[in-house]
């Protein structure tokens, strides 16, 4: 049974993950409010784009584009300073310069705000650990902590919790999702580097890439010729 005014928080950057969490938040019932952050990453403009894209697509009525310009007064991130050359050479372990210090925690931290000011019951945020290429901010663990500090810090109505859905799904497992769902990957955006054309050397791009290869699908956005 599905309550009535079912609400879902959803972080939406204009990525294929979080575009895929969002299509599946909808599928379960939930009136859709989505929040995207402009916080001077390489590509704000075309994240902005395609969120914009995104919630047309899925006709939604209530929306938020915060600006967090601060993260580039912190820096330390290839995303977010230029100084800092985006790496090519595929995934390495460890925690990568392209990690933004705690982004996922602040991210969550607005969207709870949102989430209360709506009364709505759940967010969705669409991390994913095999993609997470040694992000702290990706793992179950840490959105386990994230939500029990969220309902410790909210009104003692407010009873929140955080939705992962793609958490444990691997890229070739999200674009077969995607497209079993009709999202419209055609608008979503991944490179790190690119506004134009993908660059499809970075990690995100090699990933997504690689999904798309392993489901053996054709991805519809333009990418540099390597």
């Amino acid at each position: 049974m599905q309550f009535k005014n079912k609400k879902a928080v959803c972080i939406l950057s204009g990525g294929m993950d979080s575009t895929l969490a969002s299509y599946m938040a909808k599928n379960e019932g939930y009136e859709i409010i989505a929040v995207h952050y402009n916080y001077g990453q390489r590509t704000e403009k075309k994240e902005l784009e395609a969120f914009r894209n995104i919630c047309r697509e899925l006709d939604v009525k209530e929306k938020y584009e915060i600006d967090i310009p601060f993260f580039t007064q912190i820096g330390a991130s290839a995303l977010t300073d230029t100084s800092i050359e985006i790496p090519t050479g595929g995934i390495e372990d460890g925690v990568p310069i392209t990690y933004v210090p705690f982004r996922n925690g602040i991210f969550l931290s607005i969207a709870t705000a949102i989430a209360e000011k709506h009364n709505a019951q759940t967010l969705f945020i669409g991390v994913v650990q095999e993609d997470s290429s040694g992000y702290p901010d990706c793992t179950d663990t840490f959105i386990d902590k994230m939500q029990s500090a969220m309902n410790q810090g909210t009104k003692e109505e407010t009873k929140l919790t955080i939705q992962t859905p793609l958490v444990d799904m691997t890229k070739e497992e999200i674009v077969k999702k995607a497209l079993e769902l009709n999202v419209p990957l055609q608008y979503t955006w991944s490179c790190y580097a690119n506004e134009d054309k993908a660059c499809g050397v970075c990690d995100s791009c090699r990933l997504r890439l690689k999904g798309f290869k392993l489901a053996g699908e054709n991805d519809k956005i333009e990418y540099c010729k390597i």
